[in-house]
């Protein structure tokens, strides 16, 4: 089957390529491959020099990455446990979505209707189940301040979305006013570029950013308020000031999406199809141009999600 295979001599590390076909387990689906969405996280050993994007040094080459795809099943398990041949299904997995077919159990799928397509839902399994995995452990939010770091990108504006739906105040902080645009349409009760302006008394924090900011969102905290670690986008150490995490009880919290991503990823495709959240496609291209989005993904040129269509 053809591949986006991992390879340090090219633009991205990645490239188009051969590789054998998965033979799925036994509770695993075959699934043909439509659309894929890109996350920092797959991508976090490459690297930006002089404008380029270096190799995914992590990985060996010919190895397929990829997280999150969306498709239509080939093949169904052989157990019985997942959807039937010919539907359509997204897919979450720690590697080989960025093929033309993957193997996927059925544990970790959800079944797309018609009316949405594949390119949104792709979005949704890292980005989309982190964003509402990391609220669920803020608690109760309906009518509390919580602050998203990083909230332009994809599970930042899931994030607002989905505390401002669950009744929450949602203040989405951003790196430049231009990144901030949209936001507000989406739930943000405030779009604050930085933390500047953004009153003490949070009931919770989910970041994305790290470095500094994280710091400084932990000073913003009320009692019993809690930090999300959800990223490190900034790629800097966050240093406390001496005692600056003496006091009043509030935590920080290491965050990992974890897996079983089926019944949160069919709460978000049905959200999808109602028309209650937007999935935020800052980029769609041809996963032939795939050099080009990440490229663009790292130097944050893209607002959301970068989808890549396979041809």
């Amino acid at each position: 089957m053809l591949a986006l295979l991992v390879d340090h001599d090219v633009p991205a590390g990645l490239r188009l390529g051969e590789t054998a076909d998965p033979v799925p387990a036994s509770d695993e689906v075959l699934v043909e491959v439509h659309a894929i969405s890109l996350n920092h996280g797959e991508l976090r050993g490459a690297i930006l020099n002089h404008g380029e994007v270096r190799g995914i040094a992590r990985q060996s080459v010919g190895y397929v990455p990829g997280w999150d795809a969306a498709g239509v099943v080939r093949i169904p398990a052989a157990d019985g446990s997942g959807p039937p041949v010919g539907s359509r299904v997204v897919t979450f997995g720690p590697s080989g979505a960025w093929a033309r077919l993957r193997a996927v159990p059925a544990a970790e799928l959800a079944v797309v209707p018609e009316e949405v397509d594949l390119g949104a839902a792709a979005t949704l399994p890292v980005a989309g189940v982190s964003a509402l995995r990391a609220l669920r452990r803020l608690g109760f939010v309906t009518g509390r301040r919580v602050l998203v770091t990083g909230a332009s990108g994809g599970v930042g504006r899931f994030a607002v979305q989905l505390g401002a739906a669950a009744g929450a105040h949602m203040i989405a902080s951003v790196g430049s006013a231009a990144r901030g645009e949209g936001l507000a349409e989406l739930g943000a009760a405030e779009v604050v570029v930085g933390l500047d302006g953004v009153e003490p008394g949070l009931h919770g924090v989910l970041d994305n950013v790290g470095g500094p900011q994280l710091a400084q969102a932990f000073a913003l905290l009320a009692e019993g308020g809690s930090v999300q670690v959800i990223g490190a986008t900034s790629g800097e150490p966050t240093v406390f000031e001496p005692y600056a995490t003496v006091g009043e009880l509030r935590s920080i919290q290491s965050f990992f999406m974890g897996a079983q991503l089926a019944g949160d990823l069919a709460i978000l495709v049905g959200m999808l199809a109602a028309g209650r959240l937007d999935p935020q496609i800052g980029r769609r291209m041809d996963w032939k141009d795939v050099a080009c989005a990440v490229e663009s993904l790292f130097a944050r040129r893209i607002a959301g999600k970068a989808v890549l269509d396979v041809s």
